[in-house]
């Protein structure tokens, strides 16, 4: 059978390193006699992030700007992390860019046709034959559910190489008009980010085996009315109702009904928040220090949507599980969405 070996992925975050102290004087600022102010702080500072990465400096993110200048913006700073991302994906497998056959992109933060997968076809100068798969509107689930794709892909191109890219500027969904305290949840969770990994049917050094995979939308009354974006003349918003708190919860059963009696030695899970890390970990067996590369992904650089599972990946790494270990990577997105990799940990 053919194997599908996932090479180190490399991670850019956004230039700007912004604290929770700084997002709470934020919303102090801006919501001064808010009745739920009190509620919003704590919240906030109970969010599992201390610090997350935006790609313009907060007072730039938060200014009142429209959607074409969100929107604009959001694309270019995600194309530049993308670009970045992929040239250090490249040089850390010693390919080149006319050596890759394909190219899977990820991104949901703005809207732009062509896409990321063209846009990075002429920064990185790769080669105008090779197959094309663009991927929207996936935003949290958008890294697993690419390398899913590049597992399933890669049988039909034997000896390809295949560059998975996934970019999302969230900061993007910054605007003071959302006072809900789920939006004020994600201000203090998303991070910018882009990931890029390498997927070939040969090893390249340390990583992960791809394994069989888990695909799972929760029936349209639940999930749809869970997560989802909304656009307006500010620019794109993330929205929520009071179910989103346990979709993941709710979707676990239907996870652990694929796994049957496995249970993984390790895991990379989705850093949606502290309570769907907590909650994956215990369905799955794991202790908290199983889950210590999700916690501290979450921590140091927030949810960075489907980049997340990649950095996870690469934290994985800098302490990684014997060889041959098998793990499972999981992540969650809107739809409710849950999608699933068994993965196997590699040495070199």
């Amino acid at each position: 059978m053919l194997a599908a070996y996932v090479a180190r992925p490399a991670i850019v975050h956004g230039a700007h390193k912004i604290s929770t102290a700084e997002i709470l004087d934020d919303i102090r600022a801006h919501h001064p006699d808010h009745p739920k102010l009190g509620v919003f702080l704590r919240a906030v500072a109970n969010c599992g992030v201390s610090y997350r990465h935006f790609t313009r400096p907060l007072a730039m993110v938060t200014a009142t700007r429209g959607v074409k200048e969100r929107n604009r913006a959001a694309f270019d700073d995600s194309l530049d992390m993308a670009e970045r991302a992929a040239l250090q994906a490249l040089e850390g497998t010693g390919l080149r860019p006319d050596d890759i056959d394909a190219i899977i992109t990820s991104h949901t933060t703005s809207w732009q046709v062509p896409q990321l997968d063209i846009a990075l076809m002429g920064r990185l100068g790769l080669r105008r034959d090779i197959h094309r798969l663009p991927l929207a509107t996936l935003a949290c689930a958008g890294g697993a559910q690419a390398l899913i794709l590049a597992r399933n892909h890669l049988k039909t191109i034997p000896g390809g190489r295949i560059l998975v890219v996934v970019a999302e500027d969230l900061s993007s969904i910054y605007h003071h008009s959302d006072a809900e305290i789920q939006h004020m949840a994600y201000k203090a969770l998303f991070g910018c980010s882009a990931g890029a990994v390498i997927v070939t049917d040969a090893p390249t050094g340390p990583g992960f085996v791809l394994g069989d995979s888990f695909e799972h939308v929760l029936p349209e009354i639940d999930g749809i009315r869970r997560y989802w974006g909304r656009l307006d003349a500010e620019g794109l918003h993330f929205d929520s109702t009071r179910a989103a708190a346990r979709a993941a919860a709710d979707a676990l059963p239907y996870l652990t009904e694929w796994m049957g009696g496995w249970r993984p030695d390790f895991a990379a899970i989705h850093t949606g928040g502290p309570g769907i890390i907590a909650d994956v970990a215990r369905a799955l067996d794991l202790t908290p220090h199983d889950a210590r590369h999700s916690v501290a992904s979450l921590d140091e650089s927030g949810n960075l949507g489907g980049v997340a599972v990649f950095d996870v990946l690469d934290r994985t790494l800098d302490d990684p599980p014997a060889d041959g270990a098998d793990g499972l990577l999981v992540a969650f997105g809107p739809g409710f969405v849950t999608a699933a990799c068994k993965i196997t940990a590699r040495s070199s």
